[in-house]
């Protein structure tokens, strides 16, 4: 279960990992120059919305996108560990497809890999901290958090975050609503 506490949540930036259709994973790959000027032009559309806290993976395409969002934000930026990307194993720079909809129903998990459901876990532990700062809190990480998040949400797990699109995630009396921006 998640906190009934609004937050904003931002994916990285586009990789040229993205781009080719690869996993990434624990990989450590960078913004290619479409992420970069997408996660600058997320900036000024995060900037009136009251934002008071950023809180980013560690990875650096998060630490790269959270760096250039906030030229527009001027906030201190806190690091959490627990929203770096799902450990894909063996499968880590291989093409998503066929195995990727297995591993989130449960049916394959590849070899070294982290469970859809322990990225679950993780990820509630790590959003049970990030939403006792003070918000509205920012959260920029990865699509396997958003992922782990909508299943944390009862939203559909199914379907791909955008790279550096914007989501104001909400609890309301009939659930949670994200509404990208």
């Amino acid at each position: 279960m998640l906190a009934a506490t609004p937050f904003w949540f931002l994916r990285h930036g586009q990789t040229d990992f993205n781009a080719a259709g690869l996993s990434q994973g624990a990989l450590d790959i960078p913004l290619n120059a479409v992420g970069r000027a997408q996660a600058q032009a997320a900036g000024p559309l995060l900037a009136d919305k009251g934002i008071v806290s950023i809180i980013s993976s560690p990875m650096l395409r998060t630490r790269e996108t959270t760096a250039l969002v906030n030229e527009a934000l001027g906030l201190e930026v806190g690091f959490e560990p627990d929203l770096r990307e799902v450990v894909f194993g063996g499968m880590e720079g291989k093409p998503l497809h066929p195995w990727f909809p297995k591993w989130m129903d449960g049916s394959y998990t590849p070899e070294g890999a982290e469970t859809f459901a322990a990225l679950t876990i993780r990820t509630r532990f790590a959003m049970s901290r990030v939403l006792a700062q003070p918000g509205p809190v920012l959260v920029v990480a990865h699509g396997g958090i958003f992922r782990a998040l909508r299943d944390l949400m009862g939203l559909s797990r199914e379907g791909l975050t955008q790279n550096a699109m914007p989501m104001y995630c909400e609890p309301t009396p009939d659930g949670w609503r994200v509404t990208a921006i």
